[in-house]
């Protein structure tokens, strides 16, 4: 099969000709259809993220059909058009497993990352992480619904009780939580890189109701906020955005370093907290709820092959929505 390899740190992805994956107790083998990029695939390949393993097929929002299945499979049948998130495994024994909080699990498994993903012609997948992939999606729509939608989700409900919602950094992930808060009715105001004029216009296409640089202030102190880019120094100016009481939720898997700051942005109960990977009742319940809105991707297809110039693209902010690869 053609696969898009990692190598190591830092360097490009490879296409390579690999054995066809196999198969063990509980897993399926998947005939990949398209998989989205992803802001966490460029810290993969910057190295940026603890144990990963290289080599490494990247990708972790993989949709495609079910043209194996393995010995204990009970919920996914050949044929089955499935979608694989970033959360591939967990121990299932753990405090975290046992209290609900999977996604914390010390022994997770994630997908391209620490097992081959969707850069590729196939792959390989343990069923109870799998989701069924509404109809009213096709392959590409769909791929950005298996990370971006989720942890946009995940993100979404920690300020479920938002009346107005400063989105920071208007990606793939802000540009689904936009159509969502605006759905809800709650008032998106979005930030985005300074002087990106055709990104503001993007979210107010999406609803949102002010949109300017990180740099500025929306007209009024919002109830909260979520920053989408991997920016450390976005959190105090998040903190100064917030009213008393507020709460800012960093949504990314890496940030660069944050800098100190003035203990009165902090002070008056204004809360921060990170959103980590996600629970598979997170995807249930958004894949239950994207559809009735109905929420729609805005994608950049690119062919296989052209997986390094895709995230090229990504890191110079020249995607709208999100890229996504076309495998099969």
């Amino acid at each position: 099969m053609r696969a898009m390899v990692l190598p190591g740190p830092g360097a490009p992805l490879s296409l390579r000709d690999l054995p066809e994956p196999t198969i063990g107790q509980g897993q399926i083998g998947i005939k990949v259809a398209a998989c989205g990029v992803c802001r966490t695939d460029l810290h993969v390949v910057d190295g940026e993220l603890p144990d990963i393993k290289y080599p490494i097929v990247p990708g972790h929002e993989i949709v495609g059909t079910v043209v194996e299945v393995g010995p204990g499979v009970e919920s996914v049948a050949l044929g089955d058009r499935v979608g694989v998130p970033w959360l591939g495994s967990t121990c299932g024994l753990c405090r975290f497993c046992r209290s609900g909080q999977e996604n914390l699990c010390d022994h997770a498994q994630f997908t391209g990352y620490q097992v081959d993903g969707g850069y590729a012609e196939y792959c390989v997948a343990d069923e109870r992480f799998c989701f069924p992939i509404p109809p009213s999606y096709d392959d590409v729509e769909a791929a950005p619904l298996l990370c971006a939608g989720l942890i946009g989700y995940r993100s979404l409900r920690m300020v479920a009780d938002a009346a107005s919602l400063g989105l920071y950094g208007f990606g793939a992930a802000a540009h689904i939580v936009a159509q969502i808060a605006t759905f809800r009715e709650r008032e998106i105001f979005a930030f985005t890189i300074p002087g990106d004029v055709e990104g503001q216009a993007f979210a107010r296409l999406l609803g949102a109701v002010w949109a300017g640089g990180s740099d500025q202030f929306a007209p009024r102190a919002l109830d909260a906020a979520i920053i989408f880019a991997p920016v450390g120094a976005l959190l105090p100016l998040a903190l100064q955005q917030v009213r008393k009481g507020g709460s800012v939720v960093c949504a990314g898997i890496h940030m660069s370093d944050i800098p100190s700051f003035p203990y009165h942005i902090l002070w008056g109960e204004r809360t921060v907290r990170s959103v980590a990977n996600l629970t598979r009742d997170d995807g249930i319940e958004f894949f239950h709820v994207a559809p009735t809105i109905p929420v729609r991707t805005t994608t950049r297809p690119y062919p296989l092959d052209e997986a390094n110039q895709a995230l090229r693209d990504l890191r110079d902010g020249q995607i709208q929505g999100a890229a996504v690869l076309v495998v099969s």
